[in-house]
This record gives structure tokens, sequence and C-alpha cells, in this order.
């Protein structure tokens, strides 16, 4: 089984480095920055345990799924 066209184009777009051009950097900045901020309160509301450590791992999964979606698409233009 071979894959289409617009399959094998989005895992050549999964996997090419794309470097930030125009703002894109500060909005990874800012996508890292509003992470660190969720990780931080949580870590101050809720007790050491396996619960809190899933909510830090998934914020890092979150940080890295938004700027997987900046890196990878067009600007809104919105």
């Amino acid at each position: 089984m071979s894959i289409t066209q617009q399959q094998a184009d989005d895992i050549g777009n999964r996997f090419r480095y794309h470097p930030p051009t125009g703002g894109k950097a500060a909005k990874h900045e800012a996508v890292r920055e509003a992470c660190l901020k969720a990780a931080i309160e949580l870590s101050n509301l809720c007790p050491e345990s396996r619960e809190l450590s899933m909510a830090i791992s998934h914020l890092d999964l979150a940080m890295m799924a938004g700027n997987a979606a900046i890196a990878r698409h067009a600007e809104r233009t919105d």
C-alpha cells in the first residue's frame, strides 16, 4: 500500500525543520511562558502526586504541540 501525495506532504511537513520567521520566535516564547506560568501555578496549588506529575507532563506536551502549530502552519490572516 502506498501513501497519497497529501499524506507524503503532511509527513514531510511534520518532520522538516521550520526556522522561525517574522513574529514566530516571539509566539514560540509566548507559548513557553504561558505553559511555564501554568506549571508553576499548578505546582503551588496541587500536592505532590502522580496527578500533578501528569498535569505537568501534559503541559509539556501542550507546549510542544503549540510550538509545532506555530512552526508548521502559515500565519493566520485574521
